[in-house]
């Protein structure tokens, strides 16, 4: 983290770091949205594009992330408000490209961060654990190409269509190897990914590198 970062007056890496877990949580909670009428999909994807851009400029000093995080965040906005409008398989493709582009963006720049340090500070528990909601977060979009590709790949159990905000839920009981077994991957390529996402979650550990004389601090 150098100098060059955006620098946010009384804003410590505990904040900026608490912050943008605070904000996948809500993201989360606030998924529904996105089938709402009204206004509801519009304050979805503001927050969704806010956030990760948020969490861009805080956390790293390099110039073409920064950039980048602005331009991938207003299509993500963009696509998200003209999708329920469109209701056309173009749009739902528009969603989940700009969305697998902004989470691997906030992805790459939120390891770094993560296993970059040498201490174990407070700061680095709270990226870990929003990095291990970002990781959930971006099969979900991935889940959405795999259903855009081929709509049977992923089925409910009860025979009922699944719906593309379902998909959230689906890949955080897939990450945490939950499976109720209420939404199923049916096509190979759904259960690779399916499997690869449980992988992940199971294997998932932060590196975490201790200096000599302190392993934690707050």
């Amino acid at each position: 983290m150098t100098a060059a970062a955006l620098q946010i007056p009384g804003l410590s890496e505990v904040a900026k770091t608490g912050a943008l877990l605070a904000m996948m949580i809500v993201h989360n909670l606030l998924y529904p949205l996105t089938g709402a009428e009204g206004a509801g999909p519009a304050l979805y994807y503001a927050l969704s594009a806010f956030m990760f851009v948020f969490g861009v400029w805080v956390l790293t000093a390099e110039r073409g992330w920064k950039i980048a995080a602005l331009v991938v965040g207003l299509a993500v906005f963009v696509a998200g408000i003209i999708c329920p409008l469109a209701l056309s398989p173009t749009a739902s493709l528009a969603v989940y490209l700009t969305s697998l582009a902004h989470h691997a963006i906030i992805l790459v720049v939120q390891a770094r961060y993560t296993f970059a340090r040498r201490e174990v500070l407070t700061e680095v528990i709270l990226a870990a654990t929003s990095l291990y909601l970002i990781i959930g977060s971006m099969f979900a979009a991935i889940y959405g190409m795999v259903l855009w590709l081929d709509p049977g790949g992923i089925q409910a159990a009860n025979g009922a269509e699944v719906q593309w905000q379902q998909l959230l839920y689906d890949n955080h009981t897939t990450l945490t190897t939950v499976g109720y077994g209420d939404i199923l991957p049916i096509s190979f390529h759904a259960q690779s990914f399916a499997a690869f996402e449980a992988m992940t979650g199971t294997l998932y550990t932060g590196r975490w590198p201790r200096s000599p004389t302190s392993a934690w601090a707050c």
